[in-house]
């Protein structure tokens, strides 16, 4: 399913959850794909435990610059409060999830990374989950928020959303067949 392909996580240097970020990667790595840690900046990532406990480091593997939608199969973004709040006010960020929505590639977006959904604007229609306090902002923005662990919307480009890191088992088994 992702054999030899691509697949980009997103993420800022700080404040990503730790499992969020370490078993997505895992998934992607057991299905035969290639991930790529991508960052605003270079250097390493930092990540978290429950939004603040420090966790663990990871080198950036390419910076928001040197990717583009075309570079990968699909994106991967991680949560995490802190993570996700920092990329949505990331102009460099924010287009490239407009431009992976707009190539119709896959978005995989775990808890509050469907913020960075929202401000690319690319959810209107669209079903998802995500951390239950994003609901509102769901719904404003023109989607359709439900409390379930995963949810996949095929409409415009493949969303895989999921709610919470305990719900990393069902989202990590669906986050290889997304690309496919």
């Amino acid at each position: 399913m992702l054999e030899g392909r691509v697949v980009g996580f997103l993420t800022d240097v700080t404040g990503v959850e730790d499992a969020e970020l370490a078993v997505p990667w895992q998934a992607v790595l057991a299905a035969g794909g290639r991930p790529v840690l991508v960052a605003p900046r270079a250097g390493r990532v930092l990540t978290v435990l429950d939004g603040a406990a420090p966790a663990g480091a990871y080198p950036v593997d390419r910076t928001l610059a040197q990717v583009c939608p075309d570079d990968l199969a699909m994106l991967v973004l991680p949560g995490g409060t802190l993570s996700c709040d920092a990329l949505r006010m990331d102009p460099a960020a924010v287009a490239l999830v407009r431009g992976m929505a707009e190539a119709g590639k896959p978005i995989a977006a775990a808890s509050h990374a469907p913020w960075l959904l929202i401000e690319a604007d690319v959810v209107e229609g669209k079903e998802l989950t995500s951390f239950p306090s994003l609901a509102t902002d769901i719904r404003n923005a023109g989607a359709i928020w439900v409390d379930e662990p995963t949810v996949v919307s095929e409409r415009r480009y493949p969303l895989l959303t999921m709610r919470r890191a305990d719900d990393l088992p069902a989202f990590t088994e669906a986050l290889p067949r997304l690309a496919a």
